[in-house]
Formats: C-alpha cells, sequence, structure tokens
C-alpha cells in the first residue's frame, strides 16, 4: 500500500462547494451553472484552462452546515451546455481526492485554494483478504442491483478491478446519507475505504430484507381481512337466497344488531357507542372469542329503559295515605317523602324538571334496629310515589365489581348491581332500596363501600360509569334509600352524601296497632284462617308486645302471632277447639307458655334485681335498639386485703374508665355525702354487669355504676322504677350521653316510670313519643347528687342494711 505521504505537485484551484451532497472520484455529475458559486468555479477554471493545456478544473469540496470538509475531489469540465430542463449546466468527471491547503489568490470571484493530491496506488499483486473483499462488494452491489432491475450497471461494477475505484463506485447508491459519502471521502486508504462501503451495503440489505418482510405480512394480513370479508358477504347471500326459497322473512331482528340498535330510542352517546360495537362485531369472525362479548354487551345495553320512565304520582295527600295505611308511627320518613314529591310536583308545574342534567333523586338513610320496617318502607315508598320497586341485598358484598360491574375482558363479566336494579326495573327512575348497606365488608377484591360514593352523590350520579357498560349512566332521578342496623358501622364519607333518617323503634301502642292492622291478617291467611274464624282482642296483642317479646321492631311479636295462630289451627284439626274462636289475655298462657319478659314493677319485691342494695338500673342502646342494662356492685371481705377495683362482664376501655371515675368521686366527696368511703379505702370494690357474653363499651353507665357504689355503701336501696344514664365526671357533673329516646323507649317496655338523663339531653326529648313521655317521669339533673336524691330510696328506721361482701 503506497504511503499517503507520497509526494504531488501542489495544486492551486477554485473551490466548487457542493451543499449537502458529496462526489467521489470517478463519478460524473451534472451542475446547475445557475447556482453563482457554481458559475464562479466553472468560470475561475475556464479561464485559467485558456493559459494551460487540459480540461479546466475545479475543487469538489462537500459543504455541510456551512463548514468546508478537509478533504476534496479534483474535478474537470467535461462539457458545458444545457440540462435536460434547459437551464445551463457543466458536466463534471471526479478525477481524485485532494487535501484542501490554504486559500490563494487567482482570477476571476471564486475561492481559490492550494491542495495536494492523495496516492491511493496499492502494492501487486493485491493480498487474498483484499480480494476475498473485493468478491463480497461485488456480490452484495449485484444482490442490490438485481433487485433494483439495474442489469445494465451489474455488468459495469463486474468489470471493475481497481480497488478504490471499487470502493469510490458506492457514491452513486442512493441510501447512503450525506455524512456516509462525507466518511467515505475522507477514508484515504482504499482498502479500508471499501470495507467501510461494504458495511454500509451490508447494513442497508438487511433493513431491506427486514422492511420486505413486514411488507409481506402486512400485506398478507389484508389479503386474508379481504378474503375472509368477501367470502362472509357471499355466506349471507346464500344465506338471504335460502331464507326467501324457504319462505322465511329477510333479516330477522333478533340476529341483525346494527338494525335493532337503529331502531331501539337511545341517548345519542349510548346509541354511538354500540355502533361502533356493532362494526367490531361485523369484522369479528364467528369462532373469534371478542364476538360473543359484543354481542352480550349489545344484549345488555338494548335491555336497558334508556327510555323508559314513570310518571311520579303527584297526590300529595294521597302518597301520604298510603304511607299511613302501610306502616305505622315513621313519622320522620313519612314526612321526608311527602316534602320530596311536594319539592318534586312545584318543580315540574314551573318547568324545573332538570337542572344542569340532574333531577331530585333523593338519597335516604334508614338507619335503626331489626324488625322496625326499613326494608319494607322501600316498597311503600314506591307505592306512594308511582313508581318501580328493585331491592338489592349488599349483605356480606365484599367485592367491588358487584358495585361497578367487571371489565368486559374477564371471561363471564357481567354490569353492577346498581345496573341490573335498573335492568330488572324496567325504568330510568325506580325506587332502588340498597339493604343492608352496614353489612358491606372489604377485602383484597376492593371496597363496595368506597363504589357506592358516586352512585349515592346527587351531584355526581348524572354520570356515573359502570365498568361493564362503559357508557354514562343518569343515576339523578332514582330514589335510593339504604338500611342499616348500626350507623357507626357506615363509612363517613359514604354517610355524608345521605340523608339519614333514624328508626328508634315502636311503642307499645305502636306495636298493638301494627300487629293488629298489619301482622295478624298476614299471618291469618298463611294459617289459612279466616279474620271471622280467629280474633285477637287487643289486651292479649298488648300483652304479646309488652311480656312475650322485648324488642325494638315488631319481628319477633310477629312470630309470636304467627305461633298463637298455628296452635289455634293445630288444635281445631284436632277437634280440641271449635271457630270461631277469640283469643283473649287469659289464653296466652296455655296456648303458647309463660312470658318471657315480666317487668320488674309486677315481680315480688323480695324477687325483684334492686332488692338488696349496691343494685342500679341503667338504660343502653344495642345493635337491636334500647335495652335496660343493671349494674351490680359488692365489697371484698377487708380479711383478703385485696384492695382496688375489679371489673367483670365483658367491659370496654371506656367503661372501665367510668367505672374508676365513679370509685374516684366516692373516694374524694364520700364525706360530704355521709357515706362510710373508709371501706373503699380498705376494702376492694367489685362491679360486675350481668351478662357476661355480650361485649359493652361507652361512657353513659357512669352515673349507673356511681349509683350503685353508693348505694352499697350507704345501705340504702335504689327504687325499682328508676333508671338512668349519663356520664359522669371527676366532679360528679352529669354529662350528655346519646341515643336518648332508644333508651326512653326501652324503658317503657321494661315498665320504668322514672327515668333520669342529663339537663343538657332535654331537647332530645322532643323526638320521644308523646305517649311514652305521658307514662315517664323524666328527670333532668347537672349533678350527680341530683341523681343520688332521687334514685335511692330513705333509709329504713335509720339502720342501715347489711353490706353484700364478695366471696
Amino acid at each position: 500500500m503506497a504511503a499517503e505521504s507520497a509526494a504531488f505537485t501542489p495544486l492551486t484551484l477554485p473551490v466548487l462547494p457542493l451543499d449537502d451532497e458529496v462526489v467521489l472520484p470517478g463519478m460524473v455529475v451534472p451542475l446547475d451553472l445557475s447556482d453563482a458559486e457554481v458559475r464562479a468555479a466553472v468560470e475561475a477554471a475556464q479561464a485559467a484552462a485558456r493559459s494551460e493545456p487540459g480540461k479546466p478544473r475545479v475543487l469538489l469540496v462537500p459543504r455541510i452546515d456551512g463548514t468546508h470538509a478537509a478533504t476534496g475531489v479534483l474535478g474537470t469540465v467535461e462539457q458545458v451546455g444545457r440540462l435536460a430542463d434547459g437551464d445551463p449546466g457543466a458536466l463534471i468527471r471526479g478525477r481524485g481526492r485532494v487535501r484542501v491547503g490554504a486559500g490563494t489568490t487567482g482570477p476571476g470571484a471564486a475561492l481559490w485554494v492550494e491542495g495536494t493530491r492523495v496516492d491511493e496506488t496499492l502494492p501487486e499483486p493485491l493480498p487474498g483478504q483484499v480480494t476475498e473483499l473485493v468478491t463480497e462488494y461485488k456480490a452484495l452491489a449485484t444482490a442490490w442491483l438485481r433487485k433494483r432491475g439495474a442489469w445494465q450497471v451489474v455488468d459495469r461494477v463486474q468489470a471493475i478491478d481497481d480497488v478504490s475505484a471499487l470502493a469510490d463506485n458506492s457514491g452513486y447508491s442512493p441510501f447512503l446519507t450525506t455524512e456516509q459519502k462525507v466518511e467515505l471521502l475522507e477514508t484515504t486508504d482504499p482498502v479500508a475505504r471499501l470495507r467501510l462501503a461494504t458495511q454500509q451495503l451490508r447494513d442497508h440489505l438487511a433493513e431491506q430484507d427486514v422492511a420486505e418482510t413486514i411488507a409481506k405480512d402486512v400485506q398478507e394480513g389484508v389479503d386474508k381481512q379481504q378474503r375472509e370479508f368477501l367470502l362472509r358477504r357471499q355466506l349471507e347471500a346464500v344465506r338471504k337466497e335460502l331464507r326467501e326459497i324457504n319462505g322465511e322473512q329477510d333479516g330477522e331482528e333478533s340476529d341483525d344488531y346494527r338494525a335493532r340498535v337503529e331502531a331501539a330510542d337511545l341517548p345519542e352517546k349510548v346509541r354511538e357507542a354500540a355502533l361502533k360495537e356493532v362494526d367490531k362485531l361485523e369484522r369479528s369472525s364467528d369462532q373469534s372469542p371478542e364476538g360473543s362479548w359484543i354481542r352480550t354487551w349489545l344484549d345488555t345495553v338494548l335491555e336497558m329503559p334508556w327510555s323508559e320512565r314513570t310518571e311520579d304520582a303527584y297526590d300529595i295527600r294521597g302518597a301520604q295515605a298510603v304511607l299511613d295505611a302501610e306502616h305505622a308511627g315513621l313519622e320522620d320518613v313519612k314526612e321526608r317523602i311527602t316534602e320530596y314529591l311536594a319539592v318534586r310536583k312545584r318543580r315540574g308545574d314551573r318547568g324545573l324538571g332538570v337542572v344542569g342534567g340532574r333531577r331530585g333523586g333523593a338519597v335516604l338513610a334508614l338507619v335503626g334496629p331489626p324488625g322496625v320496617g326499613k326494608t319494607s318502607l322501600g316498597e311503600s315508598v314506591a307505592h306512594a310515589m308511582g313508581r318501580k320497586f328493585v331491592r338489592v341485598a349488599l349483605g356480606g358484598v365484599r367485592d367491588e365489581a358487584e358495585i361497578r360491574g367487571h371489565r368486559r375482558t374477564y371471561v363471564g363479566a357481567l354490569p353492577g348491581r346498581i345496573v341490573r336494579a335498573i335492568k330488572e326495573a324496567g325504568s330510568m327512575n325506580p325506587v332502588v332500596l340498597l339493604d343492608e348497606i352496614d353489612k358491606v365488608g372489604s377485602d383484597f377484591r376492593g371496597d363496595p363501600a368506597a363504589a357506592l360514593l358516586e352512585v349515592l352523590d346527587p351531584a355526581q350520579n348524572h354520570t356515573f360509569r359502570d365498568h361493564y357498560l362503559e357508557v354514562e349512566l343518569d343515576l339523578s332521578d332514582v330514589v335510593f334509600l339504604a338500611t342499616a342496623n348500626v350507623l357507626e358501622a357506615i363509612p363517613e364519607a359514604l354517610l355524608d352524601r345521605m340523608e339519614l333518617v333514624r328508626l328508634d323503634g315502636y311503642t307499645e301502642d305502636e306495636k298493638v296497632v301494627i300487629a293488629r292492622d298489619h301482622l295478624l291478617p298476614r299471618q291469618l291467611e298463611r294459617a289459612g284462617l279466616d279474620a271471622d274464624e280467629v280474633t285477637v282482642d287487643e289486651g292479649a296483642l298488648r300483652k304479646l308486645a309488652g311480656e312475650y317479646t322485648r324488642e325494638a321492631g315488631v319481628r319477633t311479636l310477629e312470630r309470636s302471632v304467627a305461633r298463637l295462630l298455628r296452635k289455634v289451627a293445630a288444635q281445631h284439626e284436632l277437634g280440641e277447639r271449635e271457630l270461631p274462636f277469640t283469643v283473649t289475655e287469659g289464653d296466652l298462657r296455655g296456648l303458647i307458655g309463660r312470658p318471657h319478659h315480666v317487668p320488674e314493677s309486677a315481680q315480688d319485691p323480695a324477687e325483684r334485681r334492686t332488692a338488696v342494695p349496691g343494685v342500679a338500673t341503667g338504660l343502653a342502646v344495642t345493635g337491636a335498639g334500647g335495652d335496660v342494662l343493671y349494674v351490680e356492685a359488692s365489697l371484698a371481705d377487708p380479711e383478703t386485703g385485696a384492695a382496688g377495683l375489679t371489673l367483670t362482664g365483658q367491659l370496654g376501655d371506656v367503661m372501665k374508665e367510668s367505672a374508676q371515675i365513679a370509685l374516684s368521686f366516692l373516694r374524694s366527696h364520700g364525706a360530704e355525702l355521709e357515706l362510710p368511703v373508709g371501706d373503699l379505702k380498705d376494702r376492694g370494690a367489685h362491679i360486675h354487669f350481668p351478662a357476661g357474653a355480650v361485649p359493652k363499651d361507652g361512657p353513659s353507665a357512669g352515673v349507673t355504676m356511681t349509683t350503685a357504689l353508693a348505694s352499697l355503701l350507704s345501705g340504702r336501696l335504689v327504687r325499682t322504677d328508676v333508671a338512668m344514664t349519663g356520664e359522669v365526671s371527676l366532679t360528679g357533673r352529669v354529662l350528655p350521653i346519646g341515643g336518648v329516646k332508644q333508651k326512653l323507649l326501652a324503658a317503657h317496655r321494661a315498665g320504668i316510670t322514672t327515668v333520669i338523663i342529663p339537663k343538657r339531653n332535654e331537647p332530645d326529648l322532643d323526638d320521644v313519643p308523646a305517649q311514652v313521655l305521658d307514662k315517664l317521669d323524666v328527670h333532668a339533673v347537672t349533678d350527680v347528687r341530683q341523681v343520688l336524691e332521687l334514685a335511692l330510696a330513705p333509709a329504713t328506721n335509720g339502720a342501715k342494711p347489711e353490706v353484700p361482701v364478695a366471696a
């Protein structure tokens, strides 16, 4: 290989710059002389050639982004004339590489530089590796040229034997970038240049093979789809002809989803989504699982009552009469529904039916103990409003998809319970009862209560989206009623979106009315009896409600009535009793056994729980409504030395703290209350809450524990007819508590006549039925001393009864 530093005669040449173009030695290129720089260089070369033998010479230098390359190509102007488009031009042939040197002067307006020729000769004979490289390049070039159909050029390439000329021949390749051509120009070693040209050509052929493979696959897929589409059209045509031959109607509606969608009265956005799915269905094959998913989705959308709405019955008095006839009591709920209907009527009369896409749907939360009629109330509301009714049971639901639906990509996907409820109702404005909303759980499948947030928000549910349908569903005209037993079990965010209505239970008089007007007729029918065959007088019903059952609702009362009627029916079938028969109060024991809940006031004085000092009657709220709670206290034997406070009855932390506060108050104020506080220092106190298997907690038993301990120390009995509730402080203040209405109803059921409540709870008495307040002597107190004065019976003969001692 010749050294690149071989000596050459220096050349002085005009520069012909090439913008974003490269000419390699051996190439013949036409140049447009309309360019000022090209014309100046050619004219300068022609002027210099007049004084020198040979053709005019120029230096072709690539110029990229305004910068000239360090290596150019010596070119000779072969011919000057007109190009094919008629513009003046020059034909220039590249002769060899020239290293660009310093600038100099010369004739004309062109830039003149000094340059040095580059020696590109190779020694003879060529090494074997160079020969193999030449062969490889010619093979690659031949393969590329044959793909383009350039057979004449193939022969010319095969005829080139010079390594340098063969490498420079790649300058004609249209796939090379300007940077790649500059790299070839500046590579002065012919072997290295040929190796570079070979690699560039190899890379291009590999890219071309990949592109051809992709194009072939795409074309095959397109051809397959077109063929399948054509065959399906032919199949449809054949089926049409067969239907005509057999006399069948053309295009049954059940199979033609497009016709069904276009015929259905759908909202605009729903129609657009359905037509898109129909397009997908027409393009999919019968064997594709996507086809069955689309058909199921379309069936669901077409079955939805998008435009079906029932007209509300705006007869306010009539609606009120329906509610009164079907449910006794529950005045708060009846008033709320009446208000809702009245507002809807006035808005409709004034043309304010829909505002901002929202209607006036109500969301009510009915919270109360079991058996008070929460579930049956929903059906009565729908009846009063003239709407369809549907019940959604949420007890035990733990999967979020039960509310919002499953994604369609899952096998067996279904819409959520809300969408299914709307479809079942057949109307877009039904009354939907979400039963047992406090029993909703959460696990790894999500939190259904969180999914209900949008459903029960009147500001958002007009654009509710089910994961399965994925179209907007307007729930703003739906009346949602949610039922729950325990208010604390409902998430706060969910409760905030609902209007709370409490159902705290029935009075005894209301239970008698419900049993007479609703329960008894229903159970007579179930027992196969007529109303004129068996009658139950009011005294028997009152005793059933007061002594055979003790509950906030009427579910157990209904079971007792059913048991009573079954017994009468069985005795009649056995020939033991003639019909008609009237059940009186005296017949109950012989028919269904002894009473289970005898009031303390009706028991023998010696058998009452408060017959000994240290027992007080409190009031509590449970999941089944209000209840009477007894507190027992005793002192340990001083010889055992067991000091302190012992608590039993499965108590919570708050109730344990209340017991400590009661004990501390009596220790610090015992002398003032004339109590022997020395017993509390030397002997351990034991407080027990019976029904030890039932968990208990809360601060409202504070006054009851204080009264029990004071009764124990003073030896004075707690009055049998007195029950109390309230939180106590270390200074003896009686603090307010909750659930006053439920507690007073429980006291009334238990036969209590005097109730002590905190003074600050006095406004809560407005919620208590008047017939209950008439039978109770309610005392509102502020201090524990007032409680002791009211609750403790006076000491008999000034003697102190014996104090119970714990074993």
